[in-house]
């Protein structure tokens, strides 16, 4: 397998990440709406002007320019990473192809529309999780997987 199929599943990703996005404002239509899958499960559409758990997201804007070029810098960085690491290692390359797809995916909402389109909300009781999206996951997943790799050796 070549460095070019993980690149290929990175745009998979981020494909599969924006058609949710859009899926999420077609079916919920707009800011705020929400529908119950289960009782721990809704899907509910906000726009998220920050980062991580809305941080920074009442900052005024200038985080929106911030936040992107955070996320164009890290999609230079892994992209060059995953070009320099050997094809065996294919869970370190696995995990920065999910890192990549999702800061992708966020950074294309960011300076698309200047927020990005979370919709997944998980809760238990009084629990909330705050609203996620596929790239969240993506991410999150990634940086796991990375560090499980990495700690393994």
């Amino acid at each position: 397998m070549s460095i070019r199929r993980y690149y290929s599943w990175a745009l998979a990703l981020v494909l599969l990440d924006q058609i949710s996005k859009l899926s999420a404002y077609e079916y919920l239509g707009g800011i705020g709406n929400s529908v119950d899958i289960n009782e721990y499960f809704r899907l509910t559409f906000v726009h998220n002007y920050g980062a991580a758990f809305s941080f920074l997201a009442d900052q005024g804007g200038w985080q929106r320019y911030f936040l992107s070029g955070v996320s164009a810098t890290a999609g230079i960085v892994i992209t060059v990473w995953m070009f320099k690491t050997p094809l065996k290692y294919k869970f370190k390359l696995i995990s920065l192809t999910l890192i990549l797809s999702g800061a992708v995916g966020n950074m294309i909402d960011r300076i698309v529309n200047g927020f990005v389109i979370d919709f997944i909300e998980l809760h238990y009781q009084t629990f909330y999780w705050p609203i996620f999206n596929f790239a969240d996951i993506f991410i999150s997943l990634g940086v796991l997987l990375l560090i499980i790799v990495d700690w393994k050796k």
